[in-house]
C-alpha cells in the first residue's frame, strides 16, 4: 500500500542494503509476486512501483519541471509534435529496490510504439536514485534522463471513458530494457494486469488527457511510494458524481 518515502525505505530497502549487487540484481530485483487484481472503473491505479516524483496538469506544451533551464512538458515526454491536449501528468521512480512489472491502470485497448533515445546511450538514472535513497530529497536537476532516454509509448485507447491515455516507460542506459510481455497491437488490456517489465533503474509516466465530461482527481501526495495495481493514483469523476466518487442529487 501507498507509504511515505521514509516508511518504505525503512521496510523495504534497509533489509536489503548489506546484500551484494549480484545478491540484489540475481534474486531480488526480477521478484514478480502476486497481487490482487482491483477492477473499479472509477479509479486509475499505479502502473509501477516507486516514488512519485512530480504531478500536475499541465498544456501540451507547458513544462512540468524544468531540468537545468530546459523544460519537460507532455509533447517532449510523449515524442509527438503534434500532441495538444492539457493533461494531468504522474511521474513515478522506480528504484533498484522495486518490483519493475509494470500494471495496467485502467482496462482498454492497448497499442505500443518505441521510441529511441537522442543520444547514442541513454543516460544513467543512478543521481536521482541516489537522492532518494540517500537524501528523500526529489531534485529535478538529477532528471537530466527525461530528455534523452529510449522509452516505449503505451496509448490505452478507453471506450467507456470516450478517450485514450498513455503509460510512458522510459528505461535506464540498459539496452533493450523494456520488456513487453506480448508484442501483439491494439490488444485488450484489464485493470490491473501485468502488461511489461523495466529492468534495472526506470521510470513511469501516467498522461491523462482532459475530458470535457470527466474530472479526474489526484488521490495520493508527491514524494509516496505507490505500488502498481494496488494503489490508486486517479479518481474518475463521472457527471453527477461527488469528489468522494458518490452520486449526488
Amino acid at each position: 500500500m501507498a507509504q511515505a518515502l521514509e516508511s518504505w525505505i525503512e521496510s523495504d530497502v534497509r533489509p536489503f542494503e548489506d546484500k551484494s549487487l549480484s545478491y540484489l540484481s540475481q534474486y531480488h530485483f526480477f521478484r514478480d509476486p502476486t497481487r490482487p487484481a482491483f477492477h473499479d472503473p472509477g479509479l486509475f491505479f499505479s502502473p509501477a512501483d516507486g516514488i512519485l516524483l512530480y504531478q500536475g496538469v499541465v498544456k501540451a506544451d507547458e513544462p512540468l519541471v524544468e531540468i537545468k533551464g530546459v523544460p519537460y512538458t507532455p509533447r517532449a515526454a510523449l515524442r509527438d509534435p503534434d500532441f495538444d491536449r492539457p493533461s494531468l501528468v504522474i511521474g513515478i521512480f522506480m528504484t533498484f529496490f522495486d518490483v519493475h512489472v509494470n500494471r495496467i491502470p485502467y482496462s482498454g485497448r492497448l497499442s505500443w510504439r518505441m521510441v529511441e533515445p537522442v543520444d547514442t546511450l541513454n543516460h544513467p538514472m543512478l543521481a536521482m536514485e541516489q537522492n532518494l535513497l540517500a537524501d528523500l530529497r526529489i531534485d529535478p536537476a538529477r532528471a537530466g534522463y527525461l530528455h534523452h532516454n529510449q522509452r516505449v509509448v503505451n496509448r490505452i485507447d478507453v471506450p467507456a471513458l470516450r478517450q485514450s491515455y498513455y503509460v510512458l516507460q522510459i528505461a535506464d542506459y540498459d539496452v533493450d530494457s523494456v520488456t513487453p510481455f506480448s508484442l501483439r497491437q491494439n490488444r485488450q488490456v484489464f485493470q490491473g494486469r501485468r502488461f511489461s517489465q523495466i529492468r534495472y533503474g526506470s521510470q513511469v509516466e501516467l498522461v491523462i488527457p482532459l475530458s470535457e465530461h470527466l474530472e479526474f482527481v489526484p488521490l495520493q501526495e508527491t514524494g509516496t511510494h505507490v505500488q502498481a495495481g494496488v494503489d490508486p493514483l486517479v479518481r474518475v469523476l463521472f457527471p453527477h458524481e461527488s469528489p468522494e466518487g458518490r452520486a449526488t442529487a
